[in-house]
């Protein structure tokens, strides 16, 4: 099992949502909430209105999110709904754990004692220079005071 934070569409509440709770996708458990441990820029971009993390490390907010334990399946799953790794790509961050629901291996217990994790996150590296000098936002909502409407896959 590995450690995902998603930050953006894949949230409970949010559009994507679905796909983590689609067994047939593969497995990924709600570990907790939590938020990066250095700032990142998080903007929404692009015709569509995706939340992206740009990975500008020390720029921009500790962004929230949530924390899960995927299998390799739902990995797979993941890499490739992210367009990674041309959209997005797949990094470990450090993630400061704000809430724990996660049971697990005493592991998982002493990896959470100091309240931060290593886990994948999506960022992109791969942006146009011009998102840089976008609002940046701590967390990310769809239906946000931002008034940037998201644009599901299936209806591109």
């Amino acid at each position: 099992m590995a450690r995902v934070f998603v930050y953006g569409t894949l949230k409970k509440g949010q559009p994507n949502y679905k796909h983590m709770i689609n067994t047939a996708k593969g497995l990924a458990k709600f570990q907790g909430r939590g938020r990066t441990v250095e700032k990142y820029p998080l903007v929404i971009a692009g015709k569509y209105n995706i939340p992206y993390m740009l990975n500008i490390p020390g720029t921009g907010h500790h962004v929230a999110g949530e924390i899960y334990s995927v299998d390799e399946q739902m990995l797979q799953f993941l890499d490739e709904f992210e367009g990674c790794p041309d959209m997005y790509q797949r990094t470990l961050m450090r993630i400061q754990v704000v809430e724990w629901e996660g049971k697990g291996g005493a592991g998982e217990a002493r990896a959470a004692a100091d309240g931060v994790l290593e886990c994948f996150v999506y960022s992109t590296a791969t942006y146009p220079p011009e998102w840089v000098g976008l609002p940046y936002y701590d967390s990310y909502d769809a239906s946000g005071k931002h008034g940037l409407s998201y644009v599901l896959r299936e209806c591109r």
